[in-house]
């Protein structure tokens, strides 16, 4: 994989001033945003095949891209149904998802994720591993609501519980993310440098980045499911 990408650069210094007001107000205040018709149908699509495999434990990769990562992921969780959501129909079909000898705990969706991860908070399910791997990092400063730590729908994530685990390439988008997380759950969460063995990489953008030098980083943290007091649908 070639090795052309440019580090992450951003005009703020330190962790967001406003990311602790933000997540007060996100968690105090109900999300409205409609939920999008083909994402309801994509859930619907899940709950089928996880009541048809026995209700196994969930795994979701949320934001999977062509879903390489999903593929791996259900290898190293036999005994889950594996979830990848991507808004993505033609990043989907370059993946897996068009793979006819799929693993059959391996489940590939084109929903909105942040419909998708309300809809599962609204039906009471929960997760047993959570990867929001390389999201993109919106590093304007302005751009805070638009990371996943300052977005609204982020108490909603924490509230499905599970062992999450956010990576990226940027060490302040990790050091904002984990602060978001102990700011809501009270659990202190593991920043640490990751350095993926090169046959061994979940994504695209994984394999990219470490060819380009750059320093990857992870923040994981077991979190308890909680039930939200704010409603998550309109």
């Amino acid at each position: 994989m070639s090795g052309n990408s440019r580090p992450v650069t951003s005009n703020q210094d330190g962790i967001h001033p406003d990311l602790l007001r933000h997540l007060d107000r996100h968690r105090a205040t109900p999300f409205r945003k409609p939920v999008s018709l083909h994402t309801r149908h994509a859930f619907e699509r899940m709950q089928a095949a996880w009541r048809q495999a026995g209700r196994p434990p969930l795994v979701l990769d949320a934001g999977c891209g062509v879903g390489w990562s999903t593929l791996a992921l259900a290898g190293r969780h036999p005994g889950h149904l594996v979830i990848g959501v991507d808004q993505s129909e033609e990043r989907l079909q370059r993946g897996p998802a068009a793979r006819p000898d799929n693993p059959a705990n391996l489940l590939m969706l084109r929903a909105d994720v942040v419909d998708f991860w309300r809809l599962m908070a609204a039906a009471g399910m929960t997760l047993s591993h959570h990867y929001l791997l390389y999201p993109n990092p919106w590093p304007r400063k302005q751009h805070l609501g638009r990371r996943w730590h300052g977005h609204p729908v982020f108490p909603v994530i924490i509230a499905l519980g599970g062992r999450i685990e956010c990576r990226s390439n940027w060490l302040l988008y990790m050091q904002e993310f984990a602060t978001a997380l102990q700011h809501l759950t009270g659990q202190a969460a593991e920043v640490q440098r990751w350095c993926p063995d090169p046959d061994a990489v979940l994504t695209p953008f994984e394999g990219k980045y470490l060819a380009s030098g750059h320093s990857l980083w992870r923040c994981h943290a077991d979190i308890p499911a909680v039930v939200l007091s704010a409603p998550v649908l309109p």
